[in-house]
């Protein structure tokens, strides 16, 4: 099978759970046997690297990229607001990139265009214009969703409404074009649901993330009494966990347990967190390597407000067998079974008790973290899933 897959970021390097989530599919279908073309966007926050791409992908795919500009610009973002479009779509809108699909297109036959997120539905049109491909959406998440609960949590006035509209536009956008495709991948059963709820009436499946169980070696010393987050604080639903977990959770938490030490992680980080001096709490920043950087820590925290989806970093830490505590949210689309393989905390005082429990019971956390292995082996591993994927390729393209 013959497969074009266009991504919104380079699906290498895994530098957060987008990124994750495109190059496992990548690494699926190859492994399967499919011959898979890689046309992806290249921006300020995601640049290519053809260096950064694994040397079993970078031939069998002959990943190409276009470079587009979407750094938020106050002029046409408030244009866009005014006129009552998505700016999160229209930044992905270029020429550039329009051409080189098309010149993909007319050189290669595909049975299907795989279009990773909502961001490059602009070239659904193009794509039927120069391809009898079947077109698959991989909806990464619900998106106008996210949007509309950071501004639920927004207090500032000004960005309230300013966020309240881009989720309003983004929705419009989204219910718009939700039937456009030949089919729709979701990575949870709550985004196929809303799907159906916004009007979807093609064909679906459900397709989460991928990952593979990751063996800590037995000289990784972990660090008693350490708790860890890790995740792209470029992506606001992470700020705002971390905000929220730093004035409401930590004072709590420490006070109780004041030899606890807490590391933050992730690219991009706000220079007002590095700046930050708060007794107990290391802000990292970027790690070269994340399983490292979690390897040696006891206790993952997640305690996201807002979020469609599935966390990527929750996987990644269950495949290491860490004994996590999250929020609904955080946790939403893992078949997880709380007190099991996570502790699910909604509320600050629930976050210290979970917290509690894993720091002092260690047999506790342990079988936790064990039978967090024993999902990601049964649930989310690479082959189950690319045999869903392909399949319903299969499914549609011989209807």
């Amino acid at each position: 099978m013959r497969i074009l897959q266009l991504c919104y970021k380079p699906p290498f390097p895994p530098v957060d759970g987008g990124t994750l989530a495109i190059g496992s599919v990548t690494r699926g279908l190859l492994q399967a046997g499919c011959e898979v073309k890689v046309l992806t966007v290249s921006t300020d926050k995601h640049p290519f690297s053809a260096d950064k791409i694994p040397s079993s992908c970078k031939s069998s795919t002959s990943m190409e990229a276009v470079y587009i500009d979407t750094r938020v610009k106050p002029f046409f973002a408030l244009f866009y607001l005014l006129c009552g479009e998505s700016y999160h779509i229209k930044r992905y809108v270029s020429s550039a990139f329009e051409s080189k699909l098309i010149q993909v297109l007319k050189s290669e036959q595909f049975d299907v265009v795989h279009v990773e997120s909502v961001f490059l539905t602009p070239y659904v049109a193009t794509i039927r214009k120069y391809s009898s491909a079947k077109i698959v959406l991989r909806a990464h998440n619900i998106e106008h969703r996210i949007w509309r609960q950071l501004s639920r949590g927004e207090h500032n006035p000004f960005r309230k409404w300013y966020l309240k509209h881009l989720a309003m536009a983004l929705e419009v956008y989204e219910r718009g074009h939700v039937n456009d495709y030949d089919g729709v991948v979701c990575i949870t059963d709550q985004d196929a649901e809303a799907y159906r709820q916004m009007g979807c009436r093609r064909p679906m499946c459900v397709v989460p993330f991928a990952v593979e169980p990751h063996s800590v070696s037995s000289a990784v010393s972990v660090q008693p009494f350490t708790l860890f987050h890790i995740g792209s604080m470029d992506w606001k639903p992470n700020v705002e966990a971390i905000d929220w977990f730093l004035s409401k959770v930590w004072p709590l938490l420490h006070r109780e347990l004041p030899q606890t030490r807490f590391f933050i992680a992730g690219r991009r980080m706000p220079q007002r967190l590095l700046d930050s001096h708060i007794d107990g709490v290391s802000v990292v920043g970027e790690v070269d390597d994340a399983m490292r950087f979690m390897a040696d820590k006891s206790v993952n925290v997640v305690p996201l407000l807002s979020g469609s989806g599935i966390r990527v970093k929750i996987l990644e830490a269950m495949s290491m067998g860490k004994p996590i505590v999250a929020t609904a949210v955080a946790a939403r689309g893992i078949k997880y079974t709380d007190g099991k393989n996570i502790l699910i905390a909604d509320t600050p005082q629930a976050f210290v008790d979970c917290v509690r429990r894993c720091l002092s019971e260690p047999a506790t956390a342990a079988s936790m973290g064990s039978a967090a292995v024993e999902l990601i082996k049964t649930e989310y591993n690479i082959e189950k899933q690319t045999e869903r994927i392909i399949s319903f390729y299969n499914k549609i393209t011989n209807c």
